[in-house]
């Protein structure tokens, strides 16, 4: 179980008082109904044409609510549906005659944590439901999760992790009728159990040592004391970022982006010869012949490809980390394989959506991918135990017994 369900499940605990199976059933059905009334509350704003909070010189005003009895997948159950002056609003989330509720939730969702777009949503929605609903009435709903992402963004962490990796996907986004590139920075930890666990997700355009050190401290702030390694591609300004957020931090420079890379360089017909080259490098046994294998290759390779072994030797204080430990930890920490699954489900994203039309929009369907696919992190890494007991012994006096 994640660290996030261990939260969701605690305040669950606190806020319902919860002792039985039955008083669970009471609780989700509680939420249902909150959620079924928040959606009819963005119904209500799109049928008035403004919000509960603003002013309007519109003839139609909100008029209470009435209490109405369904049947849910948790048991009969009552809602409350909002009303207008006027008697002119049709809900259509659950409509004025309709009693049964019970598959609801469960299409919400689905929808919400596919991170579908709005017009699958709305289309989705009438193939269901049998209504159709604006994009625009589907943006409203999907914005009302806005603070429980803030939540999500500020909860409290671990006091030290193993293993941090930072990567970034990039993607288009609107802005003022101008489409332009942003980068999101997935930020996962390795927590002391071996746990996979997405601390934060960044949107940004530019990177700079300022840029992350902001990152990291953010990160200080919500807990974090000390992180041993953190793996990365070369992120401009994110060594000097570690340095004075975490200065006791190894900064391990991704050996598969390091690889990729260089094969930028190297045409197709030798390509398999030049990977197998560069393994000589990342996977001899100690720093000393891969410096050797360094030299071997750069000679080999330089007169056909000058620009392709360079960032080796200009990097080699952030690729060489690996060299001080077993094979079982170098395959958890010069890798960002960890994070590559989840990458995959980012990625789906681009092809779901060619152009997002906001920052908040990208980072709606960013937080609702995510929590997809943390579902499914349920194992800790494989051998952890080895990889933990070796970092035990190398960082004794940094993480806890």
């Amino acid at each position: 179980m994640t660290e996030g369900k261990r939260n969701i499940i605690r305040q669950l605990l606190e806020e319902y008082d919860i002792e039985s199976a039955q008083d669970i059933q009471d609780a989700l059905k509680d939420l249902l109904g909150g959620t079924i009334k928040e959606m009819m509350e963005a119904e209500m704003d799109d049928h008035l044409g403004y919000s509960k909070s603003e002013r309007s010189d519109c003839d139609d005003y909100r008029n209470g609510y009435k209490t109405k009895q369904v049947n849910s997948r948790y048991g009969s159950m009552e809602i409350e549906v909002p009303q207008d002056r006027k008697s002119t609003f049709e809900p259509q989330v659950v409509k004025k005659r309709q009693k049964d509720i019970s598959d609801i939730d469960q299409k919400i969702i689905s929808m919400y944590a596919k991170g579908m777009t709005t017009r699958q949503i709305s289309e989705t929605l009438e193939d269901i439901y049998g209504f159709e609903a604006s994009e625009g009435f589907i943006s409203d709903v999907t914005d009302k999760i806005m603070p429980q992402i803030e939540d999500w963004q500020n909860r409290p962490l671990s006091e030290v992790y193993p293993v941090l990796y930072i990567d970034a996907i990039h993607y288009s986004v609107r802005d003022n009728g101008v489409i332009r590139k942003l980068a999101a920075y997935v930020i996962l930890g390795i927590n002391q159990d071996g746990y996979k666990e997405v601390l934060t997700i960044e949107v940004g355009e530019n990177e700079s040592s300022k840029y992350w050190l902001s990152v990291l401290n953010g990160l200080k702030n919500r807990g974090v004391r000390d992180i041993l390694i953190i793996c990365a591609d070369g992120l401009t300004g994110i060594k000097e970022a570690i340095a004075a957020a975490y200065p006791k931090t190894e900064y391990q420079r991704c050996i598969v982006h390091q690889v990729r890379n260089t094969m930028k360089y190297v045409a197709d017909k030798d390509r398999k010869p030049f990977c197998a080259d560069l393994k000589t490098i990342y996977q001899a046994p100690t720093e000393e012949k891969a410096l050797d294998a360094l030299e071997r290759v750069t000679e080999k390779w330089s007169e056909k490809y000058p620009n392709s072994m360079k960032s080796w030797k200009q990097n080699w204080d952030a690729i060489s980390p690996i060299f001080k430990f077993s094979a079982e930890v170098r395959k958890v920490i010069y890798t960002t394989n960890a994070i590559e699954s989840l990458n995959a489900t980012y990625r789906k994203l681009n092809r779901q959506r060619s152009v997002f039309p906001s920052d908040t929009a990208l980072l709606k369907a960013l937080y609702l991918a995510t929590f997809e696919a943390t579902k499914k992190w349920t194992m800790p890494l494989r051998n952890w135990g080895q990889v933990y007991g070796e970092l035990s012994i190398m960082y004794e006096d940094r993480l806890p017994e």
